[in-house]
C-alpha cells in the first residue's frame, strides 16, 4: 500500500476509530500491543493487520516496530514560550491590493481559489460609505473548530495560535462548520505546486495542502518562530496590518512599532463579532480618515471578483 494511500485510508472515520490498533506491515505485526499472536503450524504465527485481516506469517519475520515521531510536529503543538500573539487591522488604511493575499497563497501552495486571507467589501448601512475588510483565521482563545474535531487534528497553543495537523485530519469537516467566520476551507485535490523530495511535514507551515483535509491561516508560525513577521503583514503595501504579542503589549507592520494598548485605546480598536463569546485575537481599528479611496480598491480586478465585491450589501452580505 503506497502512502498516499495509507493517508487516504486514515481519513475514513470507522476505519480510523480502530487505529488504537497502531500502525503496521506484515514485517512488524508483532507489535501491536494488546493483541494475541497465535500460533500456526510450519513455524507460522495469526496476526492482525491494521486493515482488520487475519494473516498468517512467519516467525522470523516479525519484529518490533518503532515509533517514528516528527520533531516538528511536536514542536508545532509546544509553541513558543511567554507569547500571546495578536494581529491589528487598520481598516482606514486598507485599499483592497490583495498582496497579502497572493503572499498567503504562494507560502503556502494554495490554489486561487483558497484564500486563508479573505478580502471583503464592507457597508455598514444603506447610506453609509463602503470599505475593505481583511479577514483571516482570527485564532479565537474560545475556539469552537477546536471543541468539535473528533480526532485532535486542530489545536490551540498556549501562544494563541491555533494550528491543523493535516496528517490526522479526516476531513470530516466538523471545524468547518463550528467556526462561525468561515475561516476554514476544504481541499479538494493536493496542490499543483512541486513539493521538495526531502520536505518534512510542519503544522507550522502546513504544506502541502492535502486531499481531502481542511485548512486556515496559521499565523505563519512557521515565520513566528523565527522572528519574522507573517507574510501577509510583510507584503501589505500600506501597512494595514500589525502584528505582534500582547504580552510585551506591542504591534508592528513593519514599518513601525505601536504600544497595543495605547492603540486600542486612541483609536478605539475593536474585534469582530465580539458577542460570540469566542475572543479572537484580531483586532480591528475603526475605518476612520481613510488613506485611500473605495472605488480604487476595484483597479485591476478580474471581472469575476468586480462582480463578487459589487453584489455585496451591509456588512458584507449577498444582495
Amino acid at each position: 500500500m503506497s502512502d498516499h494511500d495509507n493517508k487516504k485510508s486514515r481519513r475514513k472515520f470507522l476505519k480510523n476509530v480502530g487505529a488504537g490498533l497502531g500502525a503496521l506491515s506484515l514485517s512488524g505485526a508483532g507489535a501491536i500491543a494488546g493483541n494475541k499472536i497465535t500460533e500456526a503450524p510450519g513455524g507460522k504465527v495469526k496476526v492482525l493487520t491494521a486493515e482488520g485481516k487475519l494473516v498468517e506469517v512467519s516467525r522470523d519475520a516479525l519484529k518490533d516496530v518503532k515509533r517514528v515521531t516528527n520533531e516538528k510536529r511536536e514542536t508545532a503543538r509546544e509553541g513558543l514560550p511567554n507569547r500571546k500573539f495578536i494581529m491589528v487591522i487598520d481598516l482606514a488604511k486598507c485599499a483592497n491590493a490583495r498582496k497579502c493575499i497572493d503572499a498567503c497563497q504562494e507560502g503556502h501552495m494554495l490554489p486561487k481559489t483558497h484564500e486563508w486571507i479573505q478580502l471583503y467589501s464592507i457597508q455598514e448601512a444603506e447610506h453609509t460609505a463602503p470599505y475593505w475588510m481583511p479577514r483571516p483565521c482570527f485564532h479565537c482563545d474560545n475556539p469552537l473548530c477546536v471543541s468539535v474535531c473528533p480526532v485532535g487534528a486542530t489545536y490551540k497553543r498556549d501562544d494563541g495560535i491555533v494550528l491543523v495537523d493535516s496528517n490526522r485530519c479526516i476531513g470530516c469537516k466538523f471545524c468547518m462548520t463550528g467556526c462561525p467566520y468561515s475561516a476554514r476551507s476544504f481541499h479538494w485535490k493536493d496542490p499543483e505546486a512541486e513539493v521538495p523530495e526531502d520536505h518534512v511535514y510542519d503544522p507550522e507551515l502546513n504544506i502541502p495542502p492535502v486531499e481531502g483535509t481542511v485548512g486556515k491561516c496559521v499565523f505563519c508560525a512557521d515565520k513566528l518562530r523565527n522572528n519574522e513577521l507573517p507574510r501577509c503583514v510583510s507584503a501589505c503595501p500600506m501597512g494595514a496590518l500589525y502584528f505582534g504579542d500582547m504580552v510585551e503589549d506591542a504591534i508592528t507592520n513593519g514599518q513601525e512599532t505601536l504600544r497595543f494598548s495605547r492603540v486600542m485605546e486612541e483609536k478605539h480598536g475593536y474585534r469582530y463579532m465580539e458577542e460570540l463569546g469566542t475572543h479572537p485575537s484580531v483586532y480591528y481599528l475603526p475605518p476612520v480618515d481613510r488613506l485611500f479611496d473605495y472605488d480604487s480598491g476595484m483597479e485591476g480586478l478580474s471581472e469575476q471578483d468586480k462582480k463578487r465585491y459589487k453584489k455585496t450589501g451591509p456588512r458584507g452580505k449577498k444582495k
